[in-house]
């Protein structure tokens, strides 16, 4: 469940994503505002005719029965009057009320009056013209026309106010339908508009993503090894430049991996027939300096010392040797694995044993039979004495070695052997380095008793055998190696046998 809510989440930060929900945004704004000012202009459109018709229309109505009104008209003509404008333009739904000083008539309810602002009334005492206003009434639209009778004075003059205002209300149902109809339409064509932009925006993005998913593909294999892979470049904008510069990049790669290769593998070659050719030498002038041990009582003090430290040397020029020729075994990948099942308490002590450790070092290893495992027991010995002659010569005692078992279920079972020391530790900067070959810690000791091969022999082997190897440093101080082997299934056939 967590693996599919990850990869929707990487999906919605996708490129895809991205480019559908710009293309999508620019739709909805371009639709938007293109339906705003549609709209605005449709509806001011709409509204103004009809308002110039509705006043037109009463106007001439006001005009057709002008000439039947008296010149100061009282109440029964005032009603007269209202309703005969009223039933001339009975089918339209006017409302006509007429005021003179404080008489008042209306074509219907009387309330009708509530609807004249103080404004429209100030504006139609204040000039001659038809004034109106659109208010809100009834959940409607309502256009309210003032309309003062002014009469002429016969000699071209401005006509003169007759006292008499007529008003018109009249509801405006058709024109809100127009409105309602209009923003239906537009809200259509924003929808339609914004589909029309999902589809575009995924055929772009197809487009646009082709190259990409190309590169993708291209990078994981040239990350997995194929150094040769290359991206087929059409067109000529930014994405084929970049595919241009992939190509170019991972040739110039290629070149140089190749020839790294090329180089390592001839030192390797170097490193394993130099070691293999220093062998017989070695050999000859082991046995001249056993000989020669064998006289350093017969021999002056200067001279006795000098055979020691050739001796010495010696030994020490052999067992490096011997070093770089298993690693050139792992390197060729020779290095097989003799299993055999041990008991791996045993074998500790007896590495231990073997080297004179056993009044060095503590141990804290399980009763004899306790914990058996199939492993090589050459390398397995190769591994503890790696690790307890680096605890020994770095570290500070006691040096503890133990011994257990870890892991549930037998097939996941494992054996964890831990070398721990009292010395400082190992730099946090070196901790990622230690398994590394001919790797030191301490930059200024240039010579050691030891090769600089021990510990990476020591992880190549626990490698072959599929386990484990890692260092730290303890809380209370000192370091701490760890080595985790998988115990197998007892009755398991024997590995292949080694080749040496």
């Amino acid at each position: 469940m967590t693996s599919v809510v990850a990869r929707a989440l990487l999906a919605l930060r996708g490129l895809r994503t991205r480019l559908v929900v710009a293309f999508v945004l620019v739709a909805v704004v371009s639709a938007l505002s293109t339906g705003a000012l549609a709209f605005r202009e449709a509806r001011t459109g709409v509204l103004q005719q009809s308002q110039d018709a509705v006043i037109r229309q009463f106007r001439d109505s006001v005009d057709a029965v002008a000439p039947g009104i008296p010149t100061e008209p009282d109440q029964q003509a005032m009603d007269a009057l209202v309703g005969q404008v009223a039933r001339a333009n009975q089918s339209q739904r006017w409302q006509v009320l007429a005021t003179y000083g404080r008489r008042r008539a209306s074509s219907g309810a009387r309330d009708a009056f509530d609807r004249l602002s103080p404004e429209l009334l100030a504006s139609v005492r204040d000039q001659p013209s038809a004034v109106f206003q659109r208010v809100s009434a009834g959940g409607g639209p309502v256009l309210v026309v003032g309309l003062p009778v002014a009469y002429g004075n016969g000699r071209g003059g401005p006509p003169a106010l007759s006292g008499l205002v007529m008003y018109l209300v009249v509801p405006q149902d058709t024109e809100q339908a127009y409105v309602k109809a209009m923003i239906t339409a537009i809200k259509d064509a924003a929808l339609w508009a914004v589909g029309l932009a999902v589809v575009l925006a995924l055929f772009a993005a197809r487009g646009v993503l082709r190259p990409v998913r190309a590169l993708r593909r291209a990078t994981r294999r040239m990350a997995e090894g194929h150094l040769d892979v290359r991206l087929a470049v059409n067109g000529s904008d930014e994405l084929a430049d970049l595919s241009r510069s992939f190509n170019d990049t991972a040739a110039a790669l290629e070149r140089s991996v190749t020839e790294l290769r090329r180089l390592e593998a001839q030192a390797r070659r170097f490193v394993a027939d130099v070691s293999h050719e220093l062998r017989t030498p070695l050999a000859a002038m082991s046995s001249v300096t056993d000989v020669l041990d064998e006289g350093a009582g017969r021999l002056d003090p200067e001279t006795a010392t000098a055979v020691g430290l050739i001796s010495e040397e010696t030994v020490r020029l052999a067992r490096l040797v011997e070093d770089l020729m298993e690693v050139s075994r792992f390197d060729a990948g020779a290095a097989k694995l003799s299993l055999d099942e041990i008991d791996l308490a045993e074998s500790v002590r007896r590495t231990l044993a073997s080297r004179g450790w056993l009044d060095r070092v503590h141990t804290r290893l399980p009763a004899p039979g306790a914990l058996r495992a199939r492993v090589d027991p050459r390398r397995l010995d190769v591994v503890v004495a790696n690790l307890v002659g680096n605890a020994l010569r770095h570290g500070a005692p006691p040096v503890v070695v133990s011994l257990h078992a870890t892991g549930g279920a037998l097939a996941g079972a494992r054996a964890v052997i831990e070398v721990r020391d009292a010395g400082p530790g190992i730099p946090p900067g070196a901790l990622p380095h230690v398994f590394e070959r001919f790797y030191k810690a301490d930059t200024s000791r240039t010579r050691s008793e030891s090769s600089g091969l021990g510990l990476a022999i020591t992880a190549e082997n626990v490698a072959l055998h599929g386990g484990r190897i890692s260092a730290r440093n303890a809380a209370g101080g000192g370091a701490v190696l760890t080595v985790e082997l998988p115990l197998h299934r007892h009755g398991a056939a024997d590995g292949p046998g080694e080749s040496a």
